[in-house]
């Protein structure tokens, strides 16, 4: 691993501060989905493949802004109901001609507009949706990628190699397939695991119709909802929206849904009637299949939605867990469960109502709702106010609401957040969440126990520069935590420099006081004459307690993102490579290593040092 020291120490020392002034505040697409991921996922402390998939395509084939759906602009992310509503309402009486019209929405930012331009484009209004079966394979997009992983190449006594190869077709967005098939390390050939999926879109009445791998949201998620679950992150306007519908499902994590799907829409007076009927097959463990049978029936109106969606699942055997504990007794257990809820949502110019009430057989029937408002009472300030109930005796496993806990069960919150940016270059943002849990919970042993979850960040930005400052404090099962984050960010030409400083303190009911800090050092140029790319981090860290662990978001190869627990003491560092060979055929290359101190090391019967080495061939015709 010298090598990688030299480059990343080259890179720290050796910066050029002369760049190109005709690049000046350029943002690539690549900047833009990092920075989308990064907001979701930095206070989750999760990771997606399938966001990831989704952003890049459409970066890779953009929507047109003129024809553009809601459940489109929904699976962004970036974008809250309020701008949703207010581009489809203004394409609707304004077709564009072009792009720069963005800036006549209000609600949208500058960053908004932006990202936007990369996703989408100006096209026809009332494009041809015929489709011709030679023109499907003909004007297509086909794309494979081959990952090899070596990881932690100093602890595996086997082999360490994990493969993934990936195909994917796309035809305007229209037509969508693809196959994935994925060896973990030390496997063989009874642990290679496969997945497959098809979308089509807009066939005659059918909206979209699935089949192999996909997945479902609806209303709130009470019933059926997708993996990905927009929790609490740094869009804090958006807690409690998700894309709505049926799409594939690229990853092979195993979640989601496996069989087949369709919705078709009615237009029945100045009104649009949505129905969905879906099928999935699953092996939750092992031992036991789930048969899933799910239906919704939607109905839009100017100002009104109305969904209801009932889902029935059958299991192969009872639902049994491994350990009858007191935090599971209310958990579903049986053959079979019936889950029902109804959803709405009424706009009201500056105010948008929004709801969802369920009920979930259990051992009696249990009952959830989630019930929220956004308000933006001028187009740069927003406020978002969320209630949510999930009784004791209320489980559904492929259902998600805004929760504290990864079920929604046995428990009471509320959820206040706002958004600020009326200032030029400056955006403010924060939430508070309160919850309660009646019964006992998972790490905590008595009950009824409380806590709360608040977090403010301020954000300075220009074309060049970017100051970030995040505040979070947070009390859970008597433990107390309370974090800061500090990150300067430096843009220009084909250099950028992210400085970031993050500490924490940690206190529980002994009135015991743990800490942890890091600091580190992210460069990454963009070669001028060469299409080459690399990235660089070189970070210190210090935290020996686990309650002291810092989450940090990593960039890596293409279609992965991570977001590491930085646990112990010791310093990591990663270098990304990426080149594109020829047009059609590009190599990205990740090199990480962290290195621990020896005593820490020997206090915790661990290696001194943890490294992976990625690398990811992508061939696109």
């Amino acid at each position: 691993m010298r090598t990688l020291y030299v480059l990343i120490l080259f890179l720290m020392i050796g910066l050029p501060w002369r760049v190109l002034a005709n690049q000046n505040g350029v943002f690539t697409t690549e900047d833009i989905i990092n920075d989308i991921y990064y907001q979701l996922t930095e206070t989750q402390q999760i990771t997606s493949e399938d966001v990831l998939t989704q952003l890049t395509q459409y970066a890779a084939q953009p929507l047109n802004i003129n024809t553009i759906t809601e459940q489109q602009l929904s699976e962004l992310y970036f974008l809250s109901a309020t701008q949703i509503d207010d581009i489809l309402l203004y394409v609707f009486h304004h077709p564009l001609v072009s792009m720069e019209e963005l800036n006549l929405i209000n609600s949208l930012s500058e960053s908004d507009i932006r990202a936007l331009q990369v996703f989408t484009f100006v096209g026809p209004v009332q494009p041809d949706k015929k489709m011709h079966f030679r023109e499907v394979f003909r004007y297509a997009k086909h794309e494979m990628t081959e990952r090899l992983d070596l990881r932690n190449i100093e602890t595996f006594e086997s082999d360490p190699v994990y493969s993934h190869f990936q195909y994917k077709f796309n035809y305007h967005n229209r037509v969508q397939m693809g196959l994935a098939l994925k060896r973990p390390p030390s496997g063989d050939a009874s642990s290679l695991t496969w997945g497959m999926y098809l979308q089509l879109n807009e066939i005659g009445c059918f909206h979209t119709i699935v089949g192999g791998n996909y997945q479902a949201h609806f209303g709130q998620g009470l019933v059926l909802s997708n993996p990905f679950h927009m929790g609490k992150n740094n869009y804090v306007l958006n807690a409690g929206m998700a894309a709505e519908g049926l799409k594939k499902y690229t990853s092979t994590d195993g979640q989601g849904l496996h069989g087949a799907g369709a919705t078709a829409t009615f237009a029945i007076g100045d009104g649009n009637l949505d129905a969905s009927l879906l099928y999935s097959w699953t092996q939750p463990n092992d031992t036991l299949n789930r048969h899933s049978l799910g239906t919704n029936i939607t109905w839009r109106q100017q100002q009104w939605k109305i969904g209801i969606t009932i889902a029935e699942h059958l299991y192969s055997d009872s639902v049994r867990y491994y350990r009858n504990m007191a935090y599971n007794r209310n958990y579903f257990r049986g053959n079979n469960q019936c889950i029902a809820g109804l959803n709405a949502r009424y706009n009201w110019g500056k105010v948008d109502l929004f709801g969802e009430i369920a009920a979930a057989q259990n051992s009696q029937w249990g009952f959830a709702t989630n019930i929220g408002t956004r308000i933006t009472p001028i187009s740069d300030f927003g406020l978002t106010l969320l209630y949510r109930y999930y009784s004791p005796y209320f489980d559904n496993i492929l259902g998600y609401g805004l929760s504290e806990s990864s079920r929604i069960n046995d428990e009471n919150g509320v959820y206040l957040a706002v958004e600020h940016k009326r200032l030029k270059n400056w955006i403010f943002t924060g939430y508070a969440d309160f919850f309660y849990f009646e019964g006992i919970k998972y790490g905590i042993p008595y009950y009824p126990s409380w806590g709360y979850d608040a977090m403010a960040d301020v954000t300075w930005s220009n074309t060049v520069h970017t100051t970030y400052i995040k505040l979070r404090a947070r009390q859970k099962a008597k433990i107390s935590t309370y974090s800061l984050r500090l990150q300067y960010t430096w843009k220009d030409g084909p250099w950028m420099l992210r400085t970031q400083a993050d500490g924490n303190m940690v206190t529980d009911s002994v009135a015991s006081l743990t800490w942890g800090a890091a600091l580190s050092q992210d460069i990454h140029y963009c070669f001028a004459t060469t299409p080459l790319t690399l990235q660089g981090r070189l970070q210190v860290f210090h935290a020996t307690n686990w309650n002291n662990r810092i989450y940090c978001y990593e960039n890596d190869v293409l279609y992965a993102m991570s977001n590491n627990a930085i646990y112990g003491q010791g310093i990591r560092m990663y270098m990304n490579l990426r080149w594109k060979i020829i047009e059609q055929l590009s190599l990205y290359l990740r090199i990480s290593e962290t290195l621990y101190s020896k005593a820490w090391a020997q206090q915790v019967s661990r290696p001194v040092s943890d490294t992976d080495i990625h690398l990811l061939l992508r061939a696109t015709l």
